[in-house]
Formats: C-alpha cells, structure tokens, sequence
C-alpha cells in the first residue's frame, strides 16, 4: 500500500540506495559537515548554548518570553535522599523524569500510571521505587548528559496531548521538529512514538519521522529506520490523512525561539496538548539531519534562500517570518 500526495517528488535518494557526493548536492541535501561549518559554527554563538544544551535553563527562558512549557513538578540540582523522592513521586499517577543535559532522548523515563506499588511504562512494563531512585541517580552521575558530566534531574508533568494523534501514536507523546534559521520556520517533521522506541518520540529509537507541509501542517512522506512507510506500523493509520491543527500557532512558537535563544541555526521540539495547545519541550543548537529524510527535501536549498535574503528582508517580526515561509516553503502543487 503507497499514498499518493500531490505536494512532492521523491527523488531516488530519498527511496533508498546509494548515490554520489555530486548527486546529494544537486538534490540540494545538506550534509554533517556543512551544517556543523556553515550553519552551526557560524549562526550560532557558543555562549548561548548554556540555554537550549540545558533543560532547565530552557525553560526558565522561555517563561520569560512567555512561550509555553509543560509544568515543572520539581528538580533536583543534587542527588536526592530516598525520602525527598518519595516525597515528590509518591503522589503522582503519571510524570516524567529527564536529564538536564541529556542528548538523543536517552535517560526519559516516562511513567503513565501506578499498580499498586509499582509505576507503569507506556509499554506496559513495571518499574519499582527503588528502580526510579536508580534511574535518578544514574542522571546525577551524568551517564545520559552531554560529556558524560554530573547533571541535574526534571520531573515534568506528563503531556495530555491532543487526541487528534492518538491513531498515529503508541504507547507515548508525539512531538513536532521544527528547524529555525534565522528566524524562518524552513522545515518540519511529526515524530510519532512506536512501540519500538518505547513511547518516546525518538527517530533513532524507532520512532516515525513524517515530512509535515510548512504551508498546510499536513503530512507529506514518512520514514521508519530510514526506510519510507505509508502507515503507522502499530495503529495501521495512514499517514495520507494526516494534519496538525492549529498548525500556525505551533510553527510560530518555534519562531520565536529564535529572540528566546539567540540562536541563528536550531531545532524546536513541540507537543500538542489537549488544553494548552502547542508546547516548547525543548530547543536544539545541533539539530540532526534526519528531517530531510522524513520530508523527502533536502535542506541546503532552503538555508541558502535565507541566507541570500537582505537585511532588510531579514528585519521581520515573528508573524511576518512565519507568513513568509508558510508561502515560499509551501509544497509544490503537483508532481
């Protein structure tokens, strides 16, 4: 089964296969090296990484710039007693625990409900107390940060996300990727948790990358393991019907991250809730390449669009830049 959607053409690269240098170029896919030279080195200042390489330094950025975040339930700048964890964990029936610093998704441990004693992954399994009091302190001992330094641990409350993606969703929350350059939304993928990657939203763990149109908010490829699908692999939803609501709210927010962190080149990771709308998990100063495999595009085409703008082309508000991408980065009409 193929979905056919009017609004790309896949080259062969995107389809699988090997192809040269040359080609990658032509088909305008930006590599490791030029993103880590061109963009990253160059847009993006090292003193500003402190406010998006660190989780709760993002937060309390942007509550000053009054953009969205889920609540905070308690952090802990040193490794906790047994006593003060039960404390902030024993009333809870749903929660997440994250590293400050962590990378790639790795060390979230999300908790859905309790059985008894016990508290109850997305994927069904068991954790104990005594397992989560582990877990934190294996945060603390920096074994999921970056540079494998001491960090600092959040528990969030859960997301109640929207139920509009609860057929293209298992066993977790999906989130949004944006990629901001300059203040211009230029691409755009939906990361839907499977229940390989074990209800996070992670790519590399398993999860569905799908190409989101800047234009419409609506579902244009997807890709598992980099190998396209049409549907979701545990709901069997296709992907052919699907669209984010409220699309221009969402790629606003991720717009304004741009005045919250300095940031010229960076990732903005968002989640839909059920009653507040669009929410900023985090920001990402090196954000992975992947999103071009999930739209079927590359990105080098539409960096260096921005790049060519003028400064008075540049000197755009919020709703000005995301009016601006929504209408030149908009899909083609037909194949």
């Amino acid at each position: 089964m193929q979905f056919r959607l009017p609004a790309l053409r896949i080259p062969p690269f995107f389809r699988g296969g090997l192809v040269s240098p040359f080609r990658l170029r032509k088909l305008g896919v930006l590599g490791m090296n030029a993103r880590n030279v061109r963009y990253i080195a160059r847009y993006n200042d090292r003193d500003k990484y402190p406010i998006v390489d660190d989780k709760l330094n993002t937060k309390r950025a942007a509550r000053r710039y009054r953009i969205p975040v889920p609540d905070l339930i308690a952090a802990f700048e040193t490794q906790p007693t047994r006593k003060r964890i039960m404390q902030v964990i024993e009333p809870l029936q749903q929660f997440v625990i994250k590293p400050a610093r962590g990378s790639g998704g790795k060390g979230i441990l999300v908790i859905v409900g309790r059985d008894g004693e016990d508290y109850v992954k997305p994927s069904g399994s068991k954790v104990t107390a005594l397992d989560i009091q582990r877990h934190i302190s294996n945060i603390h001992s920096g074994l999921y940060s970056l540079g494998g330094k001491p960090d600092r641990v959040m528990i969030e409350a859960l997301v109640d996300f929207d139920p509009v993606f609860d057929k293209y969703s298992f066993e977790g929350v999906p989130d949004i990727r944006v990629i901001v350059f300059r203040g211009f939304p230029v691409m755009a993928m939906l990361r839907c948790s499977t229940h390989d990657s074990d209800g996070k939203a992670n790519l590399h763990q398993g999860a569905v990358g799908v190409g989101i149109d800047l234009a419409t908010g609506k579902a244009s490829h997807a890709v598992q393991r980099g190998l396209r699908v049409d549907i979701h692999p545990d709901t069997q939803m296709p992907f052919s019907d699907l669209e984010v609501p409220g699309w221009k709210d969402l790629v606003s927010l991720a717009a304004s991250c741009y005045e919250m962190t300095g940031l010229g080149y960076l990732g903005c990771d968002i989640v839909l809730d059920r009653k507040r709308g669009p929410l900023l998990l985090e920001a990402n100063a090196r954000p992975g390449l992947a999103i071009q495999i999930a739209n079927g595009i590359g990105l080098r085409t539409r960096l260096e669009h921005i790049e060519s703008m003028t400064l008075e082309q540049l000197e755009k508000n919020v709703e000005e830049r995301v009016n601006y991408s929504m209408d030149y980065f908009a899909a083609p009409t037909t194949l």
